[in-house]
């Protein structure tokens, strides 16, 4: 979507985010985090949106500050040091790796169905070098199609609200009232909190892509008035889009008949015998997913850029044209290789990559939540006097106990403790890999005769002929 003379409005932020953030983990992953809570499930997602809220605002709070090029990533640096910049961009780039390689994953199940002939791991794989090569063709293009791909899983999760409302009504002749349905049988807390708090990552990852209000605030033409207009408007859309369509849900089908294979959505319709709407519904499911993935290797491929352009990734991955094609190709590489590493898992594939990208994305959340807070304990309010964030520092408090939280509950449901143990290992795996990074530079920095070539180096081209023959003998002199 391109920006008009006037700026981004409210509205075109409010759309952008919303195509951004429904995809497959929520029209298929929900299942999973549906069984581990049951009809509480919905006390998650108004959690999770009160949680996203506090998020939005603390990125976007210092977007408007400091519209900086890798947004977050230069935020953790600035307040925590080159390290903690390095080890959030890679930790991030992998997690959104990870988490479209399930979305791939996911969406080859669907497609398998309709071509039976083909393997879901050959599936998932064209998927991947599509959305790959889409996106070489260029913002301006990419944003026409991100748009229609988006407005139809609005529409769809509208449809679905409206065509299940008609089934607990009775409203459709030839079919029986559904009324309460399932949720006569079903304990509202099967699991109790640890329910709760063990769904919490799946629905948290149900939002994630919601920081694209942060990344594009500096293109509103005042941010202070608009991109808070903005994330109310997401969070409402979302959580309400969310907790309307699972209500509608849980009378149609017992929890214990959903299934990570195929969506809930469709399994409700299927029950009452809606095959045509269920068709319909796996339809749009390939839309949706589509469509997030699109949009985060948008952002991957400019993760990449920023990562090294401050030296945190390798030069061959350096791209100075409007299209990171680099980073792009890069990206879609990783994405193939981690479904593949995936399937060595066949019967949790996609929990566990969706999970180890969900792990990864909160760990994103966390630094962003301890970056804002150091950033106003410092500096105060964004220049224009207006704090977006409402009741800091206690709401940054409860937003960082809360996601941590939820990182520890991963091993409450089956399937997450791997995630887990993934997310952890890449934090590890990139703070081993810069530390090392700098003991190297270190070590060369101390060598004989170092410091003095880097000086001759950067002062070449101020010497003279006889200056220069000389600073070569005397390296040749330190050499020996």
């Amino acid at each position: 979507m391109e920006k008009n003379d006037k700026g981004l409005s409210a509205w075109q932020l409010t759309m952008m985010a919303l195509g951004t953030v429904i995809g497959g983990s929520f029209f298929l992953g929900s299942a999973v985090a549906i069984q581990a809570a049951g009809p509480a499930i919905l006390i998650s997602y108004l959690l999770a949106g009160a949680l996203v809220y506090v998020i939005l605002f603390a990125l976007s709070e210092m977007t408007v500050a400091d519209p900086a090029p890798g947004s977050f990533r230069t935020f953790a640096q600035k307040a925590y040091g080159p390290g903690l910049g390095f080890v959030v961009g890679w930790v991030y780039w992998s997690g959104m790796v990870l988490a479209m390689s399930s979305e791939a994953a996911a969406v080859s199940i669907i497609l398998q169905k309709w071509f039976p002939a083909l393997s879901v791991p050959l599936l998932g794989a064209g998927v991947i070098v599509s959305v790959t090569f889409l996106n070489l063709l260029g913002a301006d293009k990419l944003s026409k199609l991100e748009s229609g791909l988006a407005a139809v899983k609005l529409l769809a999760i509208v449809g679905f609200v409206v065509v299940g409302a008609a089934l607990i009504s009775g409203v459709f002749t030839g079919t029986e009232r559904v009324g309460a349905g399932a949720l006569l049988t079903e304990p509202w807390f099967p699991r109790g909190i640890a329910g709760i708090a063990g769904s919490m990552l799946i629905v948290m990852f149900a939002y994630a892509g919601f920081e694209i209000i942060g990344l594009a605030a500096s293109e509103t033409a005042n941010p202070a008035e608009t991109v808070p207009k903005a994330i109310s408007y997401t969070i409402a859309g979302l959580a309400g889009l969310y907790i309307a369509a699972v209500l509608i849900l849980l009378p149609l089908i017992p929890t214990a008949a959903l299934s990570t294979a195929e969506s809930p959505l469709v399994l409700a319709l299927d029950q009452w015998n809606l095959g045509w709407a269920g068709t319909v519904m796996n339809i749009v499911l390939v839309t949706a997913i589509l469509s997030t993935m699109l949009a985060a290797m948008f952002g991957l491929g400019r993760m990449i850029r920023s990562l090294a352009e401050e030296g945190h990734a390798p030069d061959w991955v350096k791209d100075t044209g409007d299209i990171p094609r680099k980073g792009i190709l890069f990206s879609g590489a990783a994405m193939l290789a981690a479904l593949g590493m995936g399937f060595f898992l066949p019967e949790q594939v996609y929990l566990f990559l969706v999970s180890s990208g969900g792990f990864s994305l909160l760990f994103a959340y966390v630094v962003i939540l301890a970056s804002h807070y150091k950033f106003r304990k410092e500096h105060g309010c964004s220049p224009d006097g207006k704090c977006q964030l409402p009741g800091y520092p206690y709401t940054s408090w409860l937003a960082l106990a809360s996601c941590l939280l939820i990182i520890a509950s991963m091993p409450l449901v089956a399937g997450q403790g791997a995630g887990l143990a993934a997310g952890m290992g890449l934090v590890l795996l990139f703070s081993a890999i810069y530390t090392g990074q700098k003991l190297y530079q270190k070590r060369a920095a101390a060598a004989p005769g170092t410091a003095s070539r880097q000086l001759q180096f950067e002062t070449a081209e101020e010497l003279t002929p006889d200056q220069a023959k000389i600073n070569r003998q005397q390296n040749k002199e330190n050499d020996e």
